[in-house]
Formats: structure tokens, sequence, C-alpha cells
């Protein structure tokens, strides 16, 4: 073990643990077994490429073969590392291996002097090796001008290609030479050389926070061995993994388990509460937005069933309890939570403050829940199963069937006008009835010759509304129905955010929307395509050609419609409410204004 004095040069773990023979590069056996015996057998090739993420041996390995080839002592194409030219390759100062920095050594004049020198035989080795380390940086003139040496460089002279990004490379050079893909460090690879460094050091290190900085070097064994050289800078007696989470500016485990059990559960009060406090306390919002999506992709593994692979986020000690969390939130939540942490993620990298993206993105992960009631509805509708859609309808109707009739609101305007608000938005200062939804359309009953109501929800034809009834005949809201039923998707769903349809003169109709739906007025006045649209529904509906006026609510009407929607709320007790049928009514958001007894009908 080196030991150093405060005067002293202090040199990082990374180069004094730097593997010295084919058999101390970790993770890498299948490249150190075919380099062995590729030199036993005589068959080293004049060109290699060795391809990797950065900190897996690339280099190291470079180094070795160099000195595998050159040592007079090898032994099994093992480098003996005791005599002068395997320490003078292992320190970086030989005269025949030559290593080269392809980022600052890039232009087509450095690749002439190397060619020029190429010719050069060497001074006291049996090869002359070049080591260029990030290649890819080459020019593209550079790497034309190395072509015709590479594929015939003299006998004695080898190159050695390192890059992490082998893609930027030309197929001539692929071509030319032989690739090996190192593989990133497992975990456990990177624990056992840390463990063993530490015994090296004298240092008191937690194998917890060993753990730690492994999962956080994301298969780097140098960027493994640079945090840990941090951590023994750190802390001189003992090192927890709390050292490594303040000096990293990460969260523990058990925060990002309290998190994880808040949003499940929908205390999103307490999610918020969390963040300011994990703020507070020094961890990076980067790091954890990283920590978050790694903990729901370790969820999500375990929830497809694989309990091989290794987790990302966490400890191996608390699998059970994240195999307990993972079945709790279900692998469509999961999958889910992990997509909206991408968006925000993202969305972070270009924001000068990214703290709302990320509260934006766990609340909307707290409200998934309250998705599933319409994802099992669309799910039966999609299946087609008529045993689940009939239970929904009975409780839905038993449950309309037990609401008190409200008071027939007064008309203050002189407008024929009907106040129309979908489900979904529930903005109308009067709210719709709530309807009995029943599983096929009622028949008359035989011997009935009385004349049925028209049904709003019947579409008519233009023949049948050409006998040019006046257009105030109509109720405002029949034809608000019929228009929304014959318009498409994307026009419906403009539509249903309508608040007043009224028939304000002669083949006049004008539509009125809450002064927080301007932008859905300046939609339709802006589009001229759509206008000529809804007249020509309207016309096949009434037969009248009509001109549609579009306007907001006046500031008082506004503020009384919010008002008459906080008494509704206020009105209707939930307690009072069968529990199946308030889950309904929450996931469309919706609010019960009206009830009537279900009439018996005759099939």
């Amino acid at each position: 073990m080196e030991t150093t004095t405060p005067n002293s040069a202090y040199t990082v773990l990374a180069r004094r643990y730097r593997p010295q023979r084919f058999e101390d590069v970790i993770g890498q056996q299948h490249i150190a077994k075919a380099l062995k015996n590729a030199i036993a057998a005589g068959r080293v090739a004049h060109a290699y490429l060795f391809t990797g993420a950065r900190g897996v041996g690339k280099t190291s390995m470079a180094r070795i073969l160099c000195k595998a080839l050159n040592c007079p002592n090898a032994v099994d194409g093992e480098p003996c590392n005791q005599c002068e030219i395997c320490q003078s390759i292992s320190a970086g100062k030989d005269v025949d291996v030559l290593e080269i920095d392809g980022a600052s050594n890039r232009g087509i004049d450095d690749i002439r002097s190397l060619r020029a020198n190429v010719t050069v035989k060497s001074m006291r080795t049996r090869f002359k090796m070049y080591i260029i380390d990030e290649v890819h940086m080459l020019t593209k003139e550079a790497f034309n001008a190395l072509l015709k040496t590479l594929e015939e460089p003299p006998p004695n002279v080898k190159f050695i290609f390192c890059t992490t990004e082998p893609h930027k490379l030309p197929d001539t050079i692929l071509s030319r030479c032989q690739r090996f893909d190192f593989a990133a460090m497992a975990n456990e690879q990177i624990i056992d050389r840390l463990t063993s460094i530490t015994a090296q050091e004298g240092m008191n290190v937690d194998p917890e926070a060993i753990e730690l900085v492994a999962r956080r070097a994301g298969g780097s064994m140098r960027d493994s061995q640079s945090l840990f050289d941090q951590l023994l800078a750190f802390s001189s007696d003992r090192i927890t993994t709390a050292d490594v989470n303040q000096l990293l500016g990460t969260a523990p485990d058990e925060r990002l388990l309290d998190l994880s059990i808040n949003l499940l559960t929908g205390q999103r009060h307490l999610v918020l509460s969390a963040l300011e406090s994990a703020f507070a306390d020094g961890v990076q919002i980067g790091n954890l937005t990283d920590q978050m999506i790694a903990f729901f992709r370790d969820l999500m593994v375990l929830a497809s069933g694989a309990d091989s692979v290794a987790l990302s986020s966490i400890s191996e000690g608390r699998r059970s309890h994240m195999h307990e969390l993972a079945l709790r939130w279900g692998l469509s939540r999961i999958v889910s939570a992990m997509q909206i942490l991408g968006d925000a993620k993202g969305k972070m990298s270009r924001a000068s403050q990214s703290r709302p993206y990320l509260e934006l993105a766990l609340i909307r992960i707290s409200l998934l829940e309250d998705l599933q009631s319409i994802a099992g509805l669309a799910k039966l509708l999609s299946e087609g199963k008529s045993d689940g859609l009939k239970a929904f309808v009975s409780s839905f109707n038993s449950h309309v069937a037990s609401l008190p009739a409200p008071a027939s609101p007064a008309i203050t305007d002189q407008k024929k006008s009907t106040e129309l608000t979908p489900p979904m938005l529930a903005q109308s200062a009067t709210p719709p009835q709530v309807v009995p939804i029943s599983p096929k359309p009622a028949q008359p009953s035989p011997g009935n010759t009385s004349t049925a109501q028209p049904d709003p929800t019947q579409v008519v034809t233009k023949e049948e509304a050409s006998d040019k009834k006046p257009l105030d005949s109509y109720e405002p809201q029949y034809i608000l129905t019929q228009l929304i039923a014959r318009s498409d998707d994307k026009l419906k769903s403009q539509l249903r955010s309508l608040h007043r349809c009224a028939i304000i003169g002669p083949n006049q109709l004008d539509f009125s929307f809450s002064r927080r739906y301007n932008f859905t007025k300046d939609y339709f006045e802006s589009k001229p395509e759509i206008l000529k649209r809804l007249q020509q529904t309207i016309l096949d509906i009434t037969g009248h050609q009509t001109h549609i006026t579009f306007s907001l609510l006046s500031s008082s009407e506004d503020q009384l419609l919010q008002e008459n929607q906080q008494k509704q709320a206020q009105l209707h007790n939930k307690d009072h409410i069968d529990p199946f049928a308030t889950e309904v009514l929450e996931a469309f958001g919706a609010r019960v204004t009206n009830k009537e007894p279900i009439k018996s009908r005759q099939v």
C-alpha cells in the first residue's frame, strides 16, 4: 500500500489500483482470454478496437496487451510487471509505446506525423505500439489519411484504438480492426473491488455504503473509485450511507419508500412536504428525479416477475418490501408513473426552475388511481362483458332513483335558453339532470297508440326537418344535443364546454361560454370552416340556415355560476350516496342534481 504525507503528491485510487495483468481486469475475462490465446498462438492482429462505456478497462487492457507483447519475461501471455519495460509502459513513459489523445491530435497534420514515424523502427522493444484514446474524435480527413497505414502497417507496428462511441467511426476503419466490446461492470464486481480497496487502505466503511457507491457508479469501475476517493477524504472515522447521501446529494432508501407509499395512498400534502424536507437536507433535484425513475424501474422489473434482475435504486435487502409495493402499484400504474417522470426530466433539463415540474409529475402520479374506474369500464366495453355492464347499469340506476328532486330553477333571462354542461366538466350553474342509463332503448308497449314525445338523442334526417317549423319552436337543448351527436370527437370536446345555448332572434343562435373558456370561444371564432360545419349541421337538424354568434358570460353570471356549483357540492353529502355511485361520479367529474323514479317499461 502506498503511503502519503501531507507534503507528498497524492495518487488517486483509480491510478494506484489500476489492473496490471489480464487476470486483474474485472468483468472482461472473455476479452482477456481471447488476447492471451492470440499471443500464445502468434495470431496477434495489427489493429484492435476496444469499445465500451467509460471506466470499464479499455485503456488498462491496451497497456497490458502492450506489456504482454514486449515483456521479455512474459509467461502464458501475462507480463511480469517487474522488468524495466513493463514498468515504463505502466507509467506511460516508454518511447516505443505511444499513447495519443484523439481529442487533442485529431487533425490530418497529426496523422501525417504519425505516418512518418511509423516507419521508424522501435528502439528496444519487439513491437512499436500506438494507443489512440477517444479515436472517434478524429476528423474525416484524418481517418482517410490513416486508412492505408492501418491496413498495411510495418510488421513491427500495432494499433489499439479505444472509444466510447464506436458508431462515429467510419466503416472503412471498423473493417480494418478486430473489435472487442467491453461490458459494463456488475454491482457485485464493483462491491468486491471496493471492499478489497477498503481493506488495503485500512478504512472503516459500512457494507451498505459500499453498495450505495457501486449503484451510483452506473457500471463504471473508475467512477466508483473516484466516488470512493471522495468518501475517504470526507470522513476519517467510519463511513456510513448517510455520509454517501450527504456527499452525493442523494436521498436515502427510506425517503424513496416513504414517497412511494404517499403517492400510492394519494396523500399529496405528505408528498410535497417530503420534497421540501429532502431539498432542505441537501438532496439535489436532478439526483432525486433520477432516483425516482430508477425506483419505478425497479418496481416495473418486480411487477413483471423478473426477480433475478438486480435493483438499481435501492439496496437488495429491501427486495421483499419492493416486491410488495410492486404488487400494490400494479404494472400499468408503474409504467404510467415512469412515463410521467421521464417527460418531467426532459422538461426540467430545459427550464430555469425545475422544481415545479417534479412537483407536478408527482401530483399527476398520485392521481393515477382516480383513472382506474374509467379504465375498468373501458375494458368492460372493449371486451363486451355484458354481465359487468349490467351490474354497472343496475347500480347506477338504483343510485339515481334514490336521489331527491331539486327545485326547478327560475328563468331570469328574456332569451329562450337552456344550459348544457358535460359530466366531465360540470361547469354549469344549474347542472344537468342525471338520467338513468338503459342498456337498450325503450320500446313502446303493444297497443299503445299515444304519440310519443320526441327523443332529443334520436338523430333526425334532413327530410324529417323539411317541414320548416320556426326555429323558436325547437328547444335549444334539443338543437345542441343533436349538434353534439352529429359532430366528430374533436368538435364534441369543444362543444361540451358550452354553458348556454340561446335563440336570440329569427334564425339566430348564441353560444355562451364561461369566462374560463375564453380560449374555446376564440377557437370557434378563428375557424371559419368550423362555423360553416356547425351551420350545415343545424340546417340538417332544423331546416333553417342560422347565424351563430359566440359570447362570454358576464362577470356577475360567472360569479353566480361558481357560487351555485359550491352550493350544489355542499347540498349533496357523499355519505348519503351509494359508494359505487360515488366512485362513478368522481371518475367522470359529475354532480347529482335530480332524481326520478324509474318507470316500468314494457319491452
